[in-house]
């Protein structure tokens, strides 16, 4: 009777440690890749996880942050080649450049990331191509005008400033306006001694300004420049983050980070399903937070909507 007690919890054991090598020899893996540890990064993520976690309990998470370094980048690539990952999910544009340079065959779902088609990443939002796709950061230009309109009811004209590496940006968004019964005027700064006289042309004429985010025009001095001659001259300058508003923009519209890493987590999903990636659209946002300066509304005598002031996320003062 013991004897068979002892080898019936024999075969039991070797049955569980079975089940658990088999388990884990199934497990799939996803690898986060980004390049900083920012809250933004983190609430990525943790948005991207639960959503995999929520229809796919097994899958494996790996995070590797790249560093600037050379020989840094090496070893955590060849860290990130090792764990052999089904999915590679990027947080943020620098991760994902690598990410598509060093891993072509291995599908890349990018979170965090703004122009995606200027950034080279895919050939288009609506077909991405090959083995990348993702959720962007992308708020589309006509929910962008459509609250530009509610807080400026008579918006005939409509400034934006760009340089070489927004052009692309315009002709659609001209569009756009076009079809809202606006007219964009965008006058292009080709250096930064071009700043003060574009935007002396476009104040003169237009009814508020729109913008972009450009780091190669909106450096902390031309942000500076912009902010404070808008503010002078009383024209609604609309930013395009909510630290531009804290600063002094009328108001801008912003996006969660959580929100954003859901969604990608969900086209990994996708992929984890057997879909392509190159064939699943790039997303925008879900969830879209509006922000307002109130010092600046009341500066250039514009009165926010109430009802955009109820589900104002934050108001700055």
């Amino acid at each position: 009777m013991k004897s068979t007690i002892k080898r019936l919890t024999g075969f039991l054991i070797i049955g569980l440690l079975c089940t658990g090598m088999l388990s884990q020899a199934q497990a799939r893996t996803v690898v986060f890749l980004s390049s900083d540890s920012l809250t933004s990064t983190q609430r990525a993520i943790s948005g991207a996880r639960s959503a995999i976690k929520a229809e796919f309990s097994d899958v494996h998470f790996e995070t590797v942050t790249i560093r600037a370094d050379a020989t840094s980048l090496e070893e955590e690539l060849a860290t990130a080649r090792k764990l052999s990952p089904e999915i590679i999910l990027t947080i943020g544009s620098a991760s994902t450049r690598i990410a598509k340079e060093n891993f072509p065959n291995t599908p890349v779902v990018f979170s965090s990331v703004m122009y995606p088609v200027i950034s080279g990443f895919v050939e288009s939002t609506v077909n991405p191509g090959h083995m990348i796709t993702g959720a962007s950061l992308d708020i589309p230009v006509d929910i962008q005008f459509s609250k530009f309109v509610q807080i400026i009811p008579d918006l005939k004209k409509l400034g934006v400033l760009y340089t070489s590496n927004t052009a692309p940006l315009i002709p659609p968004s001209r569009v756009v306006a076009a079809e809202m019964g606006l007219e964009l005027v965008a006058l292009e700064v080709a250096t930064p001694k071009d700043l003060p006289r574009a935007l002396d042309s476009l104040t003169r004429v237009v009814d508020g300004i729109w913008s972009v985010a450009d780091p190669n025009l909106f450096d902390p001095q031309s942000t500076r420049y912009i902010l404070l001659n808008t503010l002078r001259r009383g024209v609604p300058f609309m930013g395009f983050s909510r630290y531009v508003v804290e600063s002094g923009a009328l108001f801008a519209l912003d996006f969660d980070y959580k929100a954003i890493g859901r969604q990608a987590g969900r086209i990994a999903n996708k992929i984890l399903n057997g879909a392509v990636p190159g064939r699943i659209e790039v997303t925008t946002p879900d969830i879209i937070w509006f922000h307002y300066n109130e010092k600046t509304a009341q500066h250039v005598k514009v009165t926010i909507p109430p009802e955009l002031v109820a589900i104002a996320k934050e108001v700055y003062r």
